[in-house]
């Protein structure tokens, strides 16, 4: 069933409001087009490897067998290993530190949790 307009509004804001208050948080749940074919890639890795061991052991090529394990173990990590974020110029982005001209940080979600709590605590 599809949602309504101020159902889309309100997940949008949701969304929006949940990037700006925690974006760490917001990248790790959000999903990545390029995760699909990740996931693709895998699971065919994973069903050559399955091949690969069952004829290797089949056939008694014992070798062949342990490619075929070790292209099922690559198969699984490539389909649940995280895809690597990249900057402009191609180097792993957020690496280093903040340049000074970033202008004045926002304190942490957590952060502005605890001064709230801190806050609560003191009007009581």
């Amino acid at each position: 069933m599809p949602l309504s307009e101020y159902e889309q509004r309100m997940l949008e804001q949701m969304e929006r409001q949940l990037r700006s208050d925690d974006p760490k948080l917001a990248d790790a749940l959000g999903s990545s087009r390029a995760s699909g074919s990740r996931v693709l890639l895998g699971v065919v890795v994973l069903i050559a490897g399955m091949g690969m061991l069952v004829g290797g052991v089949a056939l008694q090529f014992y070798w062949l067998g342990i490619v075929g394990f070790l292209a099922m173990f690559g198969g699984v990590w490539i389909a649940l290993a995280k895809p690597r974020q990249r900057g402009v110029d191609g180097a792993p982005a957020g690496r280093g530190r903040p340049s000074a001209s970033s202008g004045p940080s926002r304190p942490s979600f957590m952060q502005r949790l605890e001064e709230r709590w801190d806050k609560r605590r003191d009007t009581r």
